[in-house]
């Protein structure tokens, strides 16, 4: 059976499209998930005319043999040294560009590396990324930075070191999320083991510019918070979006508040995204994007197939979301049909 799932993870990692592999089904809607492969933590992005998502590469354990003594995690997690990339005209036709980032260009980064994030600035592309699963401050990773030419890549370690190396107010520096704000600056916000961090970039992505107080790191912790976060603008409000439950379990979900700015505070709204025993189970780890110049909103996140009781089998998926009148995210409904599509305007 191994070899059976291995040969079928190859085979479809030979297809340059999922379009290619179900045209009709393609036709009118992308279907979820929107390609095929266990991918999971997606981060959605647009450049140009391209719709872009660069998820983590959601190795199954069992694909590769390892002393029996070693724990299902760390065969999965020694396996995650890679990230590819999928890019889109329009939501439905998606072409992948295979291991756009690989740890044999990051000396520092070994394994488990996750949840990128990534930015454009002065005519780079920054990706960023967690890297080793780091469990105390003696450990050695993080969060890194790479750069690139292009969206595509390939992406090469920026810094020669991780951005973020320690536990600073409690966050494992992980699942890090890159948000500018109507002013230019950029800022990481991050955080595992329910803690999370607000931090403001250099210009350059080098490093940090401290507050006005002293400080680099600033808690900005909302009840419920685990892991995940999402940061972005609409209408004057800022939306804080994060992941609650265990991500290998079907509760695993999204839920959001609104501040007045990126420090808060930021008091629950409630779960907007969860599992749908008609669609698929834990939902979460998402991200958000916007069709510049109207109000058309989308989230990328990765799900569970139903039935299936392996935490690592995720799959991305893309879906509408909606706001009421009072500026709330309506509860987003997970769909098999995906999204229609949605050119850019060149």
């Amino acid at each position: 059976m191994k070899h059976t799932l291995l040969l079928a993870g190859l085979l479809a990692a030979s297809a340059p499209t999922w379009a290619q592999r179900a045209p009709a089904k393609l036709a009118q809607a992308a279907g979820n998930p929107i390609f095929p492969g266990w991918y999971a933590d997606p981060e959605a992005a647009i450049f140009g005319n391209q719709y872009w998502i660069y998820p983590t590469y959601s190795a199954v354990p069992g694909f590769v043999y390892q002393p029996a003594e070693a724990v299902a995690d760390r065969v999965s997690y020694a396996q995650q040294v890679f990230l590819d990339a999928f890019s889109s005209p329009d939501l439905v036709h998606w072409t992948k560009h295979p291991r756009v980032l690989d740890t044999a260009s990051v000396k520092w980064a070994r394994r488990a590396v996750w949840a990128p994030a990534i930015a454009a600035q002065g005519g780079k592309y920054y990706l960023f990324f967690g890297a080793n699963d780091i469990q105390n401050n003696q450990q050695r990773g993080g969060i890194g930075v790479a750069v690139a030419d292009n969206p595509a890549g390939p992406f090469k370690d920026y810094l020669g070191h991780p951005l973020v190396d320690k536990f600073y107010n409690g966050a494992q520096p992980i699942d890090q999320f890159v948000f500018k704000d109507a002013d230019g600056k950029h800022y990481l916000v991050y955080g595992g083991w329910a803690h999370c961090n607000i931090a403001q970039l250099k210009e350059d992505f080098t490093g940090f510019v401290p507050f006005a107080d002293g400080t680099t790191f600033k808690s900005i912790t909302p009840p419920g918070y685990v892991e995940g976060p999402v940061l972005f603008r609409r209408q004057g409000k800022y939306y804080f979006m994060w992941s609650e439950g265990d991500w290998t379990g079907p509760d695993y979900s999204v839920a959001y508040a609104v501040g007045d700015s990126p420090f808060g505070p930021f008091q629950r709204a409630g779960k907007v995204l969860q599992q749908d025993l008609k669609v698929g189970t834990g939902a979460g780890h998402h991200s958000v994007i916007q069709v510049p110049g109207t109000e058309r909103w989308y989230i990328a996140y990765h799900r569970h197939p139903l039935g299936d009781a392996e935490g690592n089998h995720r799959e991305v998926c893309l879906d509408e979301m909606h706001f009421d009148k009072n500026g709330r995210i309506l509860p987003i409904k997970m769909t098999n049909q995906g999204v229609a599509a949605q050119p850019l305007k060149r």
